[in-house]
């Protein structure tokens, strides 16, 4: 009988655990991956996709956190892997100690941004600035335009927004100067009206007041509102306009559908009342309406 070779020998004890410990890597990874996308389910559970997106601010805090605990798992398993099969490899870790310190502080300073990145990220979470589901606008570092739409993904190092186009926006956590939540809690519709100086002020205050009325009273429109419209008063003076303002406060993210009925209403209601409305609010209604 010949005798194994050394690679032989080598391959059916260090090259066969290196075979496992990738292979178990891989299935605990793809698992841990499973699982994080089951609590995610769980959590939407009672949440069906599309514009009546309505969440609880912990349901939006939890999805973000299962997917950032997820993904750091993940980046343990691997790391715990990788560092078993250099072992197997012949490489001693305590020898790779001093070479990885050099390598860590030449990439500390080209990797300082990703670090950011993941300090921005883990400080978005912790304080619920926003979380998925949320209708957010996020001023960008070096960007004079503003990333709008609405939040699919958080993770520690970057966040993702789908605007109203389809388009996925990334965003480098590290990057975000501002962030506007449009939808935490509750929201509010806000509606100028702009009449004629000569109108009375106070039959239209009237009329808008009998809008908010019938818009609370409205099935499809009750439920959107946490209160009955308001009206503010004259907002601003103009040479041949006066400018009404009327508010709802709305669920988070509806503020934006109920500002378009609203103004179909109240035009509706002051052309009834023989009152022309001003070209802003035609325009807002025609373009609403296309």
């Amino acid at each position: 009988m010949v005798p194994d070779t050394g690679f032989e020998v080598w391959l059916k004890s260090s090259g066969l655990e290196i075979v496992l410990y990738v292979i178990g890597g891989l299935l605990v990874g793809r698992f841990l991956s499973w699982l994080g996308n089951k609590v995610t389910d769980r959590i939407d559970l009672n949440y069906h996709q599309g514009d009546a997106l309505v969440r609880s601010e912990a349901t939006k805090h939890r999805h973000a956190l299962a997917q950032v605990i997820t993904w750091v798992l993940i980046i343990i398993v691997y790391t715990l892997v990788t560092i078993e099969v250099l072992q197997r490899l012949g490489f001693s870790v305590a020898s790779l100690v001093a070479p990885a310190t050099v390598l860590g502080a030449a990439l500390g300073f080209g990797a300082q941004r990703v670090v950011q990145d993941i300090l921005a990220g883990f400080f978005i979470i912790a304080e619920r600035q926003y979380g998925f589901g949320d209708v957010a606008r996020i001023a960008i570092t070096g960007s004079s335009e503003d990333a709008y739409g609405t939040v699919e993904d958080v993770t520690l190092r970057v966040t993702r927004l789908r605007s109203s186009d389809g388009e996925v926006i990334t965003v480098p956590n590290g990057q975000i100067v501002k962030a506007v939540n449009l939808s935490k809690d509750w929201a509010r519709a806000v509606v100028d009206v702009p009449i004629p100086a000569t109108a009375d002020i106070n039959h239209v205050n009237d009329v808008l007041r009998g809008v908010g009325r019938e818009a609370f009273a409205d099935v499809d429109l009750e439920p959107l509102l946490l209160d009955e419209p308001s009206v503010m008063g004259v907002e601003s003076l103009e040479l041949d306009t006066v400018n009404i303002r009327m508010v709802a406060r709305t669920l988070p993210g509806k503020q934006f559908q109920v500002g378009r009925e609203l103004r179909v209403r109240v035009a509706e209601a002051l052309r009834r009342e023989g009152i022309l409305v001003g070209p802003e609010l035609a325009a807002d209604q025609i373009g609403d309406n296309a």
